[in-house]
């Protein structure tokens, strides 16, 4: 199988602290061939809770012929993903996107809200998912930091802050459910990652009070008078 070939938008810097780091978004655009795989396939089948709040995105733009994201059931017909996932969803189903954060939200019929929330702890084990070709993938790690810095998203936009894990997730995993390792429990959703010049790979993530706080923003800009 040919090698993909890819093409990576990013912009690294240390952060000050030596236990964090600044990060601007590193998206891979799949140009031709196969996504590179991340993690390991799920061994059996995924919880009912977790089959149900999972949300695969996929498109069939021959410009991204395998390049997927993930979304995830929030409960009223709501789910989240990120923002750069935007052309795996059909118009139709957008609610709005975060003007600060890379995070969007849609219509969905899964309405029940079928995952506890939980925050994330550091040392905390955890699991986050993707899938490929309909083949669902985990990838374990422990989280590492919170309240990283991000750099903002546009010039006029605020600082982002995430959770931190590290672990073998990349390209797939965006927009995808982070959970507790043992409980099961949702903690945020995966957005970006880096890879340090030493160490294991960084998964950066919101935490569910920011997608949260990101929802009622977007809520309030749709019912706002022009």
């Amino acid at each position: 199988m040919p090698q993909p070939a890819l093409i990576a938008a990013s912009w690294m810097t240390k952060f000050h602290s030596k236990q964090q780091a600044v990060l601007s978004l590193a998206l891979l655009v799949l140009l031709s061939g196969c996504v590179v795989r991340s993690g390991v396939p799920v061994d059996g089948a995924l919880t009912p809770a977790l089959a149900y709040a999972y949300i695969p995105l996929k498109t069939t733009s021959p410009l991204y012929p395998e390049s997927d994201a993930g979304g995830v059931a929030l409960g009223g017909g709501i789910a989240v993903s990120v923002a750069h996932a935007k052309k795996y969803l059909p118009p139709a189903l957008l609610i709005g996107i975060s003007r600060d954060c890379d995070l969007m939200f849609f219509h969905t019929d899964r309405t029940q809200a079928v995952l506890e929330k939980d925050v994330p702890h550091v040392g905390e084990k955890v699991i986050a998912y993707a899938q490929y070709e309909g083949v669902p993938y985990r990838a374990e790690g422990t989280v590492t930091a919170l309240g990283a810095a991000v750099l903002p998203r546009c010039e006029s936009c605020v600082a982002q802050t995430a959770f931190v894990f590290e672990g073998n997730a990349g390209p797939g995993y965006s927009g995808g459910p982070v959970l507790d390792a043992a409980t099961g429990k949702l903690l945020g959703i995966v957005f970006g990652y880096l890879d340090p010049p030493q160490g294991p790979r960084l998964i950066y993530a919101y935490p569910l009070s920011r997608v949260d706080a990101e929802l009622k923003v977007v809520q309030a800009e749709k019912t706002s008078p022009p």
